[in-house]
């Protein structure tokens, strides 16, 4: 037994686990997460899948990795580079030794290095991959991580295949010892998730228990680690995954409008799982409907808004493509509807697996004719929530579709959401229109340019619907010249006249202005956040401004902007948020690109501002 571990604390860690599909990692990765969570510490997760379905097992391209970051502080990404990493095969440790940290470690799976794993790996003949100049001299332990949990359920009466897949509870095991936190939250999901099978329930328990066991008496860790609760506002949290935060932000809506929600779909990576959350909550009386087609996703929505509901329908960049048409429908029928695009790799197929940000010029521009949206993107896995709220506020006030952006980082990461107040959302209540004296279908309010929303079937309020162009006040089919341009500029001022009613653009750090801002979108908000600060501390004069309405743009924009001596602007994209800026407000902007489906790390950001420091 190895009495002298020395127990350090830490104000954070990053773990990155990684392994073939089949290893379980995204489930390890996500116990250990829920884990650190429920012992009060701020998470936030990055789930890294394989782009092909069914990739060779022990090759790099099969491998499946869960990043995430826990601290006792807030945190605001899965961190840059790992701390920790658990690599289950030589494909996982010869993919992500060049990110480990040079003063971290790595813990191998001893049993996975034979000739066969190694061969598969991609390395040469005769090539140790533990060796130091394979592993950048890097700290690695390597443990028999296969053989000790076999040992470990020798004694149970079950196949060797099933046994071998316990080996990442014994991870977890090593884990939760290291970490210095309690294994009762995965004990409690273990004997809830096999309940009916109580001998694989008690494969995995032991598993786990074994882990801890081996982490104290193997002599292999010299130091356990502690990472305190970290002080966040006072409430009740749990993890949630952006796509889980949408689908639920979506439900919220629709209780606080008084509507009934309706979910048109089609599947598509990374933005499924929005639709297996509202349908997970059938007990609000929700209806999630899975089409034959994204076409079809779409325009049953459609159908629904018509209806009367509070309607969605999410997709990915593919999938955008695909009900370009209809969302033009839907803009001219003056119809309220949420577009959710959980933007991944493209172009095409592109890579369906990894994130991007590529589709915000799709997002303004992909559709026939003078065709406005309002375009909004959430900033963090937990702030999809908000938002998809905020794009159902503004259809609903405004009759339009919205489209909200949200991106596979986001969409698969994790992070603690504090679970809100019902009394803490907007009011969200609809008037329907019931009174038919003085009906014109498309009579506009005069201080949202919106039309009134009329029930179908609603006595002395029938009126025409289609995608032909309609009279200024009835609603009637026109080609009349003058009444087709009023009718764009009206739709347009309309979209346009919503800058009144969202927040300011905030700065973060120099009001006054100063020598630099860096202005982001969507998911790039963490890192940039977080090197910000450091800078700030640092005493340095950069600051962040961040967008999460960008058609239109807070009315602000352009007095931030000239604030500042020089703006940095950082996307996931080759520009498309900086050409923008340009072209609205004539200004001079550096822009700051990265699209390799990774997120940005705060190391790429300090490079460009470094040198204009």
């Amino acid at each position: 037994m190895n009495d002298q571990l020395q127990l350090k604390d830490l104000d954070k860690v990053v773990i990155r686990f990684s392994g073939d599909s089949g290893d379980g990692m995204q489930l390890t990765g996500n116990q250990f997460t829920s884990s650190a969570a429920h012992h009060g510490n701020d998470v936030v997760t990055l789930p890294d899948f394989p782009a092909e379905i069914r990739a060779p097992a022990g090759t790099i391209a099969g491998i499946s990795g869960f990043q995430l970051q826990f601290g006792n502080q807030r945190v605001n990404t899965p961190g840059d580079f790992p701390d920790v990493l658990i690599a289950m095969n030589p494909a996982s440790l010869r993919a992500n030794i060049k990110d480990l940290r040079p003063a971290g470690f790595a813990i191998v799976d001893l049993d996975a290095f034979d000739e066969r794993g190694i061969k598969k790996a991609g390395y040469a003949d005769g090539v140790n991959p533990l060796d130091p100049e394979h592993t950048l001299g890097k700290k690695v332990i390597a443990a028999p991580i296969t053989s000790q949990t076999m040992a470990a359920l020798e004694s149970l009466d079950m196949p060797k295949k099933d046994k071998e897949r316990c080996k990442n509870f014994f991870t977890l095991g090593v884990l939760y010892f290291l970490y210095d936190t309690s294994p009762d939250l995965t004990l409690n999901w273990i004997n809830v998730k096999f309940a009916k099978k109580p001998l694989v329930a008690e494969a995995n328990t032991k598993a786990l228990h074994e882990g801890m066991i081996y982490a104290r008496n193997s002599g292999l860790f010299q130091s356990q680690y502690r990472v305190g609760s970290a002080k966040l506002r006072p409430g009740t949290y749990k993890s949630l995954t952006g796509n889980e935060a949408t689908g639920l932000g979506l439900v919220a809506a629709a209780e606080r409008a008084g509507l009934k929600l309706f979910l048109g779909s089609y599947p598509i990576t990374p933005a499924t799982t929005i639709l297996e959350e509202v349908a997970a909550h059938k007990d609000f009386d929700v209806k999630a409907l899975q089409m034959e087609d994204e076409i079809a996703g779409i325009c049953c929505a459609i159908g629904a808004a018509w209806a009367g509901n509070l309607a969605a329908t999410n997709t990915s960049g593919p999938g955008i493509a695909l009900k370009g048409e209809a969302m033009g429908l839907a803009m001219i029928l003056e119809l309220p509807l949420v577009i959710v695009n959980v933007q991944r790799g493209g172009p095409s197929t592109g890579l369906p697996t990894k994130t991007e940000q590529s589709d915000l010029m799709q997002a303004m521009y992909g559709r026939n004719g003078e065709s406005p949206i309002p375009v909004i993107a959430a900033k963090s896995p937990a702030h999809c929530f908000d938002m998809a709220i905020e794009a159902s506020r503004l259809a609903l006030k405004y009759m339009t579709p919205v489209i909200l952006l949200t991106d596979g980082y986001l969409g698969n990461g994790a992070e603690a959401f504090r679970i809100p107040d019902v009394n803490e959302l907007p009011d969200l209540t609809v008037k329907f229109r019931t009174n038919p004296e003085g009906y014109q279908s498309y009579a506009r309010d005069p201080k949202t340019n919106a039309r009134q929303w009329v029930k179908p079937g609603t006595p002395g309020l029938a009126n025409r619907i289609g995608g032909l162009e309609k009279d200024k006040l009835t609603g009637a089919v026109s080609h009349d010249p003058e009444n087709h341009d009023h009718m764009v500029r009206a739709r347009r001022e309309k979209v346009e006249g919503i800058a009144n009613d969202i927040a300011d653009l905030e700065i973060i750090g120099d009001q006054k202005g100063g020598d630099i801002l860096i202005i982001g979108w969507g998911s790039t908000y963490g890192a940039i956040n977080n090197k910000v600060n450091r800078y700030r501390a640092a005493g340095k004069s950069v600051s962040q401004a961040h967008f999460t309405h960008i058609f239109p743009f807070p009315k602000n924009t352009l007095e931030v902007l000239k604030k500042f001596k020089k703006i940095v602007v950082a996307e996931m994209n080759l520009g498309q948020l900086n050409s923008l800026l340009r072209a609205e407000y004539a200004i001079d902007t550096i822009p700051l690109t990265k699209i390799q489906g990774k997120p940005f790390t705060e190391d790429e950001i300090e490079v460009v501002v470094d040198k204009l420091l």
